[in-house]
């Protein structure tokens, strides 16, 4: 399972909009084509909903699965419909 960590999109301690998007623009999503991807939050920072909104949308196009949480207790929040492939 390939895991995003939210704490890589930190500018300053926070998680900025403005940075948090260009860094996103960065990202190859393909690298991600039929994985399965833990979306881990920041333990120290709160992280603004849009933030896994917008992580959640670049990996629906790609990914089987996407989850949420620490790997132990993740918790599905997306499956590939097997009907659309």
């Amino acid at each position: 399972m390939e895991t995003i960590h939210l704490d890589d999109f930190l500018h300053e301690g926070l998680i900025k909009e403005k940075v948090f998007r260009e860094k996103v623009a960065q990202i190859d999503w393909v690298r991600y084509r039929g994985k399965r991807v833990l979306i881990r939050g920041c333990a120290n920072v709160p992280v603004p909903t849009w933030a896994f909104l917008i992580i959640t949308a670049h990996l629906a196009e790609h990914v089987e699965r996407i989850y949420f949480g620490e790997l132990r207790s993740a918790v599905k929040i997306f499956v590939k419909d097997s009907h659309t492939q």
